[in-house]
């Protein structure tokens, strides 16, 4: 009777817009609690705050450009590292995925130009590498000179290994050592064998949609990469836990959600980390990343060079990245294994890492 009445009188529907309503703003309510855009302090174990330990957000200009970062350490007088993200800024991952680098680093993620802290408009279809360079050489300097030191620690993630290397080989007189995390080589080749994987993976999973689609994609050195690959590709890696990490199935869910969570930035700040990532394309040279085979070019180094690589990366491809190593040559390098780690070794597992750099990086 009542759900005639619903249907007659159009009460139902009214009741479920209502609702739905109510929940948008709830979770809206929600979201504006959780974004004070405060760092949180680090505390021990009696919730105290730590004595000598850091925890801030700052813009400074470089190069007449405004950039963000937040600095975290449980000691400034330990050794500084410089965190390069790729596609977009990653720290808000720690909340899911502690990465403890501030126990033993003041660690700077840096947000670099035209992405989250550092968002603007960019102009014109690519920043020129030479650019980002430079700023990651400005923020260096600043860095040494804030904390009174004489050399920091240089650490790139992705697309940020692409800009890491290449300013580690530019400027070895202002870094103790260089950790590529799925470190870039021959991007448009790893993508290529990217998409085979998933395409021979689809098939055996049965998955026939997925399959088929990934099967009309084409990456190519006279195309390059293909729409229909670049509008699928996110979600077929994350479905399959070869992504970001082995457990994240979904970006909506493993990105998009923690970052509106996160209490450390406001609500302009979150937005402007996806306006970003929407044109990380330009930001961070992904032309030049697709075009450029480090292998052929950036070889020579003159500080340690340290690779962490997880086997299930096809983000970023493991044999890639082992093949370039074996090329390199430099005062000291080791190549690091990461047996549950897909796309972030960093993130997934952190007492490894800790255990490396503590044990074999920082001498």
């Amino acid at each position: 009777m009542v759900s005639k009445l619903f249907k007659s009188t159009g009460y139902g529907m009214l009741i479920i817009i209502s609702l739905l309503l109510i929940a948008i703003v709830i979770s809206a309510g929600y979201i504006m609690l959780r974004s004070k855009g405060i760092p949180t302090p680090l505390r021990d174990e009696n919730g105290e705050i730590i004595a000598g330990s850091l925890s801030e957000k700052i813009f400074i200009e470089i190069n007449g450009y405004r950039m963000g970062m937040v600095i975290k350490s449980k000691n400034i007088n330990n050794p500084v590292l410089l965190y390069l993200h790729g596609g977009m800024p990653t720290y808000f991952l720690n909340a899911s995925y502690p990465t403890a680098l501030e126990d033993y680093f003041t660690v700077v993620w840096w947000d670099q130009r035209g992405c989250g802290l550092s968002y603007g408009k960019i102009e014109g279809s690519s920043i020129p590498s030479e650019l980002m360079i430079s700023d990651t050489e400005e923020i260096s300097k600043y860095l040494i000179s804030r904390f009174g030191k004489e050399k920091i620690y240089l650490m790139g993630h992705s697309g940020g290994s692409f800009l890491g290397i290449k300013t580690a080989s530019a400027h070895p007189e202002l870094y103790h050592a260089y950790i590529g995390v799925a470190q870039i080589s021959n991007q448009l080749e790893s993508e290529r064998l990217s998409l085979e994987y998933m395409i021979q993976k689809y098939k055996e999973l049965g998955n026939t949609k997925m399959y088929e689609t990934l099967s009309k994609a084409t990456i190519t050195k006279e195309s390059g990469i293909s729409y229909e690959y670049l509008k699928i590709r996110d979600k077929a890696m994350h479905s399959i836990g070869v992504g970001t990490t082995r457990d994240m199935t979904s970006v909506v869910t493993g990105l998009f959600l923690p970052s509106l969570l996160n209490r450390e930035f406001t609500i302009k700040e979150k937005i402007n980390l996806w306006r970003g990532k929407s044109q990380s394309g330009v930001s961070w040279m992904w032309n030049e990343v697709v075009t450029t085979d480090l292998s052929k070019e950036c070889l020579k180094f003159e500080i340690p060079i340290y690779f962490f690589h997880g086997v299930y990366d096809q983000t970023v491809s493991y044999k890639l990245a082992k093949g370039y190593f074996d090329l390199i040559e430099a005062p000291r390098k080791a190549f690091f294994t990461f047996e549950n780690s897909a796309h972030s070794p960093v993130f997934e597992e952190p007492q490894k890492v800790k255990e490396i750099i503590t044990g074999e990086i920082i001498l």
